[in-house]
């Protein structure tokens, strides 16, 4: 849809869909942390994303992409609960992860830290509770999602996607 931008000029309105999942994840996950927006609990350090781990995870700034994942896929599938969103951050598991001898069984993901994460988000206004049918992105989040993703589609250096731009 040709919208007219600060000059005047008629131009595509880029959106969250419009951009490479990973590289608005890793977007979010700066503004967020800019902001200060979202910020992990003390507990968060000693706690693994869910049973099929065995150690909690040595990313820095893992909480704030976890929540840039999260904020993303309740604006694509929502509205989402949180055992929905448990599901999708799962995984199959087979025995420990030197020895896979076991047939894989699919173990859903930690819903203390997709909960928390939700309520982080909604505390800043991105996400707003959807009456029994779990969360749904608010308008500020899907402006906030799609801001970033015309600011990611500028420094994109990628051929296949210039017919976006």
């Amino acid at each position: 849809m040709p919208l007219n931008d600060a000059d005047g000029n008629q131009s595509a309105m880029t959106t969250l869909y419009d951009v490479p999942a990973d590289e608005l994840i890793e977007a979010a996950a700066v503004e967020l942390a800019e902001e200060d927006a979202i910020e992990a609990p003390d507990w968060a350090e000693f706690t693994k994303t869910g049973i099929d781990r065995e150690l909690p995870p040595e990313q820095d700034d893992f909480w704030q992409r976890r929540a840039a994942s999260v904020l993303r896929k309740v604006a694509t599938d929502g509205p989402v609960g949180v055992g929905t969103l448990r599901t999708a951050y799962g995984k199959s598991k087979g025995g420990t992860n030197r020895y896979q001898v076991r047939p894989p069984h699919k173990t859903d993901a930690s819903g203390n830290i997709i909960r928390t994460i939700l309520q982080q988000l909604e505390a800043v206004g991105y996400v707003e509770a959807a009456g029994g049918e779990g969360r749904r992105v608010s308008a500020d989040g899907r402006a906030f999602l799609d801001d970033l993703a015309g600011e990611v589609m500028e420094d994109l250096d990628r051929p296949d996607l210039e017919r976006y731009a």
